[in-house]
C-alpha cells in the first residue's frame, strides 16, 4: 500500500512563493521550503527532484490557478469591473514590502533567462491576459464601460500598470502595493466608464 502524501503538492507551492519572497533567489533552497511546511527535504526531492523542479512545477500551477482564479473571483462579485479590480490586486498580496517585491522580481529576471522558465512564465501571462481581457469584455456588454471601448487595449494597460506599479511603489514607499495599484487601476478605468446619470449623482 502506498504511503499518505501527508502534505499535498498544492500547500508545498503556495509554501514556496511565500519563500521565495522572503529569502529570493539566492536563500530558496529545498530545505527551507520543507521546514515551511513541516517536512523533511529528501520528500521535496522525491515529489519535484530538485529546487528547480520545484520551480518549474510552481510555474505550471501558476498557469493553471490563473485561470481558475478568475472564475472563482467574478463569483463573489457583483460586478465584472469589481471582480477585475480584485483579481488584480490579489495577484500582488504576497508582496507585502518593498524588499519581498525586489525578491520576486528576482525571480522574474531568472525566468526571463531561462528557457524553460520563461515558456512558463509567457504562459502565465497569458493566461492572465485573457482573464483580464474576458472581466472587460463582460463589463463592456454590461454597460459597465463606455460603448466602443477597446477592451484588448485596455487589458494591455491593465497589465502594463500592474507590472509598473510595484516598481514605482517600491522605489516612492508610500502606503501599500495593493492601495498604489487600485490607485493606478482607478485612472485607467475612469475615462472609460459610462457617464453619470443625473439619479446616479443623487444616490
Amino acid at each position: 500500500m502506498a504511503r499518505p502524501r501527508g502534505v499535498e503538492d498544492a500547500v508545498i507551492l503556495r509554501a514556496t512563493g511565500k519563500v521565495m519572497g522572503r529569502v529570493g533567489p539566492g536563500g530558496l533552497t529545498l530545505a527551507a521550503v520543507a521546514r515551511e511546511v513541516g517536512l523533511v527535504p529528501g520528500t521535496l526531492v522525491q515529489r519535484f527532484g530538485s529546487k528547480r523542479g520545484l520551480l518549474l512545477a510552481l510555474a505550471d500551477r501558476s498557469a493553471q490557478d490563473a485561470g481558475e482564479r478568475a472564475g472563482q473571483v467574478r463569483q463573489s462579485h457583483g460586478s465584472a469591473l469589481g471582480a477585475l479590480v480584485a483579481l488584480v490586486v490579489e495577484s500582488v498580496g504576497e508582496m507585502v514590502t518593498p524588499e519581498t517585491f525586489a525578491n520576486h522580481l528576482a525571480f522574474l529576471c531568472t525566468d526571463l533567462t531561462d528557457p524553460q522558465l520563461h515558456e512558463r512564465a509567457l504562459a502565465v501571462h497569458h493566461a492572465r491576459r485573457r482573464a483580464i481581457e474576458d472581466l472587460l469584455a463582460e463589463a463592456a456588454a454590461a454597460g459597465e464601460l463606455r460603448a466602443g471601448t477597446d477592451v484588448a487595449a485596455l487589458a494591455g494597460t491593465v497589465q502594463a500598470i500592474t507590472a509598473g506599479a510595484g516598481l514605482t511603489w517600491a522605489l516612492e514607499r508610500r502606503g501599500t502595493l495593493q492601495q498604489r495599484l487600485r490607485q493606478e487601476l482607478d485612472t485607467v478605468l475612469s475615462p472609460n466608464l459610462p457617464p453619470r446619470r443625473p439619479h446616479d449623482l443623487e444616490q
